[in-house]
């Protein structure tokens, strides 16, 4: 078998060669050149139906552009000119919220063909039956179907997605995952699952094909960029609700509006009842339309910020469901630890010299090319400077480690050395007359009971010591649990070790919970026990013994260089194999709910201004008392109107790359962000319009636009 390369789990501080990691500037000017077309083509009615704020907008401005073509006519009430600056104003409206989606979904086109570049037809060598150098046939990769056994070579690309069956080979997956360094895939195990279009660097591998054409997980990936089949998230949906309320609500109060308008004004016996313009104008200024212009964009940039990082997500559901996570289930190896033990102290027996247990250890681990045997290499090297050992002249015959034996050692002439298991070392030392000493034995537990793994080394009779191995915690691991745990999220570590070492590891790193000898039965009990009282999991896995716990969880990370299996119970899946990533896409799915709610609470508020605006310009002919509520200071009704509805169409600009970039992230419970976004987006929100306003309403009269 072959050892696994470290590439296969890359950090993200990589430097990314790929496609998918690529920075993009907020406003390439590629991307705002399709965006703006895009705007247009968006106004079609039936696109605008989808979203019932927007289309009361686009009917709105349909309506004054009628009433403008009739003032033209002479048939009309106002001034053409004011009427038709109130329709361009709606249009614009409804072009700058196109744009703000376009410019959100442009992002993930960009990066959708820039993969699809990298989809080119490749030949197949498919077997004609099951042995690799029996008979096959060279056919087009559009032709594999499911279950077909191909044999791909050094120097090919992998012509579909499929889980090898024979052979292991050195695989360069940069075109998918964006990591330069090859990786290592081979039948049986975790790392067997293969995507079509990367190369074989070495050897050969038979693949069985897991996808038929055009739903491969490239295929996957282009639609998922692109957004093609995005669909709206339940929390988008409910406030989709809300805002479809609130429009209703604004359209019935102002249709009340005309019929007392005319009344008042008979009543009154002077002024003239408010005019369909100046009720259109109020109805698009008192619904939603910042929130409902921005909400399609938010969403579609919180998928495009998660493929940012790498991550692929089956749905925007799933990226929202990372918002709401309160449980986060991690591996122990390789998400909290460094994934390999490492050799820390050497704690000699009683009477035993230190610098004689570090020859010793270092002597029967210079063939041990395991992880932990080179560390003890290392050990011995730095803290006892023994270095430049010449195997040959030693004339030293290695003793290979076996399950049987579980130990491993080296015979110099007479001298044999060996280390391992405690019990086996035990054995070792009465088999050649010796005795194991208690101090050893108190040495060995104690270490097990911090958590560590003691291994003993001997020679002949003669116990000399233990070399403490530990699973080295990850730095700033513990910082990022605590930053989770003020976020309310719970973090529970999975491991396989037993419970003594599991509780050590979780002291050390403060996660919350563990569960020790985890077996996949164990984990998929533990989701479902948290999903009965309320909770929302997550957890990684790429192996195919996860894919039951990883169909269960709420959010299911599976690793790119895991097995078939793990990557289609999952819903999303990590191209760069780290499972360290949880955390980082529960951060970005909490973003993407914290944008949403910061940009609604915006919305909401700054209606009010315009309520300052709007609704004493229409009814201070009749009511001349209302003039008192023109705090603003606004010119005329005119320009107070016209300026209302020009700043309700600049906002949707001013807010798109907040919209784009997101809100920033800051780990904080519930109600210290909910007291942020009332200080920072409820009091802006009230703010910023007064000040817009009088700003728009000051230009039109210096500039003379309004009457």
């Amino acid at each position: 078998m072959v050892s696994h390369s470290r590439h296969d789990i890359p950090q993200l501080a990589h430097a990314r060669v790929g496609i998918s990691r690529q920075a993009r500037p907020l406003f390439e000017p590629g991307i705002v050149r399709r965006a703006l077309a895009d705007s247009f083509r968006k106004l079609n009615p039936l696109h605008q139906l989808r979203n019932p704020v927007m289309f009361t907008v686009w009917i709105c401005s349909a309506f004054t552009t009628g009433l403008w073509l009739q003032a033209l006519s002479g048939h009309g009430v106002g001034r053409p000119g004011f009427i038709l600056a109130i329709s361009l104003w709606l249009w614009f409206t409804l072009l700058f919220a196109n744009f703000a989606e376009a410019m959100a979904e442009g992002r993930g086109k960009a990066q959708a063909d820039s993969l699809r570049k990298s989809k080119r037809d490749v030949k197949a060598k498919r077997l004609v039956g099951t042995d690799r150098l029996g008979p096959h046939k060279v056919v087009d990769a559009p032709e594999l179907r499911i279950n077909d056994l191909v044999l791909v070579e050094a120097g090919e690309t992998i012509p579909g997605d499929g889980e090898v069956v024979e052979g292991v080979a050195s695989v360069n997956e940069s075109a998918i995952t964006g990591e330069s360094a090859p990786v290592i895939r081979e039948s049986g195990g975790d790392r067997s699952a293969v995507t079509g279009g990367t190369l074989v660097l070495s050897d050969w591998l038979v693949i069985r094909v897991s996808s038929n054409p055009g739903e491969s997980f490239l295929d996957r990936m282009i639609a998922m960029v692109e957004g093609a089949k995005r669909q709206k998230t339940p929390n988008e949906i409910a406030l989709d609700i809300l805002l479809a309320g609130l429009t209703i609500i604004f359209l019935l109060a102002t249709a009340t509006l005309l019929p007392y308008s005319i009344f008042s004004t008979k009543a009154a016996g002077q002024g003239s009842p408010v005019s369909l313009t100046v009720l259109v104008s109020l109805l698009v200024c008192l619904i939603p339309t910042t929130i409902g212009g921005l909400l399609s964009a938010i969403g579609i940039a919180g998928m495009d910020r998660m493929i940012q990082a790498n991550v692929i997500a089956t749905s925007g559901r799933a990226v929202e469901a990372a918002g709401d996570v309160d449980v986060l289930l991690l591996d122990k190896t390789g998400t909290i630890t460094l994934g390999n033990r490492q050799a820390v102290a050497f704690l000699p027996a009683e009477g035993v010299d230190l610098q004689q247990l570090a020859d010793a250890a270092q002597l029967s681990s210079l063939a041990d090319e395991t992880p932990e045997g080179r560390s003890i290499v290392v050990l011995a090297k730095e803290q006892h400077g023994l270095r430049e050992r010449d195997i040959h002249a030693l004339d030293a015959h290695f003793v290979p480690f076996t399950a049987q034996t579980r130990m491993s050692g080296v015979n110099l002439g007479t001298r044999q050395i060996r280390k391992g298991a405690t019990s086996a070392i035990e054995a070792y030392v009465q088999s050649h007359g010796g005795t194991f000493p208690d101090d050893l034995r108190r040495t060995v537990d104690q270490i097990s009971m911090a958590g560590g793994t003691p291994l003993v080394v001997a020679e002949g009779s003669h116990a000399l010591g233990v070399i403490q191995l530990k699973d080295i915690v990850k730095g700033g691991i513990k910082e990022r649990f605590a930053e989770l745990r003020g976020m309310g999220i719970k973090t529970v570590m999975i491991t396989g070790d037993n419970p003594l070492t599991a509780a050590a590891i979780a002291a050390e790193a403060g996660v919350d919970d563990f569960l020790a000898q985890a077996t996949p039965e164990a984990k998929l009990k533990l989701i479902r026990e948290y999903q009965a009282g309320g909770r929302l999991v997550a957890m990684t896995g790429d192996g195919t013994n996860d894919a039951p716990a990883l169909a269960q969880a709420d959010v299911a990370v599976a690793m790119n260089s895991g097995t078939q299996a793990a990557k289609e119970a999952g819903n999303m899946v990590d191209l760069d194999s780290n499972p360290t990533k949880l955390i980082e896409i529960v951060e970005i799915g909490k973003q993407m709910l914290m944008t949403r709610g910061s940009l609604t609470t915006f919305s909401i508020a700054n209606d009010v201004a315009k309520y300052f605006a709007i609704l004493p310009a229409a009814f201070v002919a009749t009511y001349p008392a209302l003039g008192a509520l023109n705090v603003m200071g606004l010119h005329s009704p005119e320009s107070a109107i016209l300026s209302a509805v020009i700043f309700n169409a600049l906002i949707i600009v001013v807010l798109i790359p907040l919209a784009l970039r997101g809100v920033k992230y800051r780990p904080v419970g519930a109600a210290q962000l909910l007291q942020r976004n009332l200080l920072i987006y409820g009091a802006g929100g009230l703010v910023v319009p007064f000040i817009g306003i009088k700003a728009i309403d000051w230009l039109l009269v210096a500039l003379h636009l309004a009457a």
